[in-house]
């Protein structure tokens, strides 16, 4: 069976084995300094490029497939109503974390996301606020569309479960890559939660959820009404960072967060991805019309 693949697709799968072969450097390689000893050079110099630049790559994929699927599917408008604020919110979150530990905790960035914007956080942290971010809230939205809620409580509903399927895939994330090898980021303080501290996950539901309301002021009453089929690439985009960071705290030896990610995170997005209806789905809904009384108010154009 041909495919047919979009470019954004192509970027997806780009992401996702940037994702594995990363796993594969961290959790296999790194451990087995023998195994790296005994590499041909050119197999150390690769090594060495994905274990520096590994993080920089899958994260500006996910943020070009992300992009590409936002601006074919919703629109220039709808794309940067979006996008401008998950942007903006998460990396002065980030560099009021990082300098006075509001909201999320002390903590600072090592190396290995790239670039760090005032020395403090890696440009390449807001790019996966956004692409996480809109793959939460676009599942979330298209869940509830089924429920008949008024306009307020559908906006503020969507917002609210955007923002935990978000904050759900931190607390799976974030113990692995703090605790690794070669951790990307440090809690200057270890908190009770498997090292970090409880106001890191309220600081990660309250930025989401900034960001995800100034989208929906702007997008108002916008109904995308996407299809199953449409909404693949935000879905397997959250399940390729969900396992990713499942596969991360696995390796660390680190289990104790799974569950709650699991229960508050992965689960309900299967059960909310299932729940929406396939474009067949769709069509069948479409109310049939009488041909018969219409036929007559059709035209007829000769030679077409």
């Amino acid at each position: 069976m041909k495919l047919n693949l979009k470019l954004e697709d192509y970027f997806l799968w780009g992401h996702a084995l940037s994702m594995a072969f990363g796993l594969a450097g961290l959790l296999l390689v790194l451990p087995n300094p023998g195994f790296i000893a005994s590499l041909p050079e050119f197999g150390k110099v690769a090594f060495r490029l994905s274990m520096a630049n590994g993080g920089v790559m899958y994260m500006v994929l996910g943020m070009i497939a992300v992009t590409l699927y936002a601006y074919r599917t919703l629109g220039t408008k709808y794309l940067l109503s979006f996008l401008v604020p998950a942007l903006l919110v998460s990396v002065t979150a980030e560099l009021m974390g990082t300098s006075t530990g509001i909201p999320f905790g002390a903590y600072h960035y090592t190396t290995g996301l790239g670039y760090k914007i005032a020395g403090l956080v890696p440009f390449t942290i807001p790019l996966s606020w956004f692409y996480l971010g809109l793959s939460s809230f676009l599942i979330a939205r298209a869940g509830l569309r089924k429920f008949d809620l008024p306009r307020w409580g559908f906006s503020l509903a969507a917002i609210a479960l955007g923002a935990l399927l978000l904050t759900s895939w931190d607390f799976v994330l974030d113990p692995g890559m703090s605790q690794t090898a070669v951790p990307f980021w440090e809690w200057e303080v270890e908190g009770p939660f498997f090292g970090m501290p409880y106001e890191n996950f309220s600081g990660w539901f309250g930025t989401g959820s900034i960001f995800m309301g100034i989208a929906t002021l702007f997008w108002g009453d916008k109904d995308f009404d996407l299809s199953r089929e449409e909404l693949f690439l935000p879905f397997a985009m959250y399940i390729c960072n969900f396992v990713f960071a499942i596969m991360m705290s696995l390796g660390g030896g680190i289990f104790g967060p799974l569950p709650l990610g699991l229960v508050l995170g992965l689960l309900p997005i299967v059960v909310l991805y299932y729940s929406i209806p396939k474009a067949s789905e769709k069509a069948a809904e479409i109310p049939v019309t009488d041909t018969a009384s219409t036929t007559e108010k059709i035209p007829v154009v000769a030679g077409r």
